[in-house]
């Protein structure tokens, strides 16, 4: 396998229809046909590895081939998930004639902005702290791009936004301890929940910056959307220390296709690979042909894996 497959952590992204499960897909089948034991996970609300499985896939991870399990997340059930958990954490800290109105918070939490992204990155942060040491591989096939940027943003805002919250709480304490504890420190156990998920995701946000250990996928088709989305995701990223190395060319017009339709596609095709193969010259970039059937079992995966397993696929 190439060198990059050698990674235990994969996510893959790109926009919307251009591959992203297939890619996904296609490399745990990979792995697993090596011999490794694989867990590929899909963050994508619209879930496409039952289809491709042909199995019924849910929150829990179905096992498909002898090494390879899947599983789906569905950020709507995270989200009631984790405000339950949230609910139940606080329900024990703050006085009774309170807890109504803090459950009323965080219902109205559940549906703000950021709050589906939160929930399900903090599944992913689970999955990854606690799944690493029963799989070779974990891949994360991800939602498109836009998505994809503000979930793997979230380990750094999140972690500013923790540290203010643990800061303003330790002042907190402080005047408490001074003017009404005689300067005796008090027990905080809000902060130590607190102090408790800012460990938890400063080290998911290290796990996701080690480079020996995470790799970022993204897939593009040769046309301008694709790409524009690709360029800006990479620079959105970037600040955020999360660098993508890799890029697979999907949907690439083969060379035996004839007539006049193909050629004037080609020839519309040709620039953007141009394009591609100077603007993204620094990224590792594998080329998938478009095949003339839809990747929708096992062997048609097959077939796909051997285009990003294959050094001779890349340019």
């Amino acid at each position: 396998m190439n060198d990059f497959l050698q990674k235990p952590i994969l996510f893959v992204g790109g926009k919307g229809g251009v591959g992203k499960s297939t890619t996904a897909a296609s490399l745990a089948y990979a792995a697993a046909e090596a011999g490794k034991q694989v867990l590929l996970v899909s963050t994508d609300p619209a879930h496409n590895l039952g289809d491709i499985f042909n199995c019924a896939v849910g929150s829990e991870s179905v096992q498909v081939t002898d090494c390879l399990s899947v599983l789906e997340i569905d950020a709507v059930k995270e989200a009631e998930t984790y405000i339950k958990g949230v609910k139940d954490n606080l329900s024990g800290l703050v006085k009774s004639s309170l807890v109504e109105e803090v459950n009323r918070q965080m219902d109205m939490a559940k549906t703000s902005p950021g709050a589906e992204e939160a929930a399900l990155f903090d599944r992913i942060v689970s999955i990854i702290l606690e799944e690493r040491e029963h799989y070779d591989f974990l891949i994360f096939d991800t939602a498109p791009t836009g998505h994809t940027v503000r979930l793997l943003s979230l380990p750094e805002l999140m972690g500013v936004w923790m540290d203010g919250m643990l800061e303003r709480r330790r002042k907190t304490n402080e005047n408490y301890s001074q003017l009404l504890n005689d300067g005796d420190p008090v027990e905080d156990p809000i902060f130590d929940v607190l102090m408790k998920r800012r460990r938890k995701f400063e080290h998911a946000r290290k796990v996701l910056l080690d480079h020996e250990e995470t790799g970022f996928l993204f897939v593009l088709n040769p046309e301008k959307l694709p790409i524009e989305e690709t360029k800006k995701a990479i620079n959105q990223l970037e600040p955020f220390h999360i660098h993508i190395d890799t890029l697979v060319i999907n949907k690439v017009l083969p060379e035996i296709a004839d007539g006049d339709f193909y050629h004037r596609r080609k020839q519309i095709e040709q620039p953007y690979l141009d394009e591609i193969a100077s603007v993204f010259s620094n990224k590792k970039l594998f080329y998938v042909p478009l095949f003339s059937e839809d990747m929708t079992d096992i062997d048609s995966l097959s077939v796909y894996a051997k285009y990003l397993t294959n050094t001779e696929s890349i340019r």
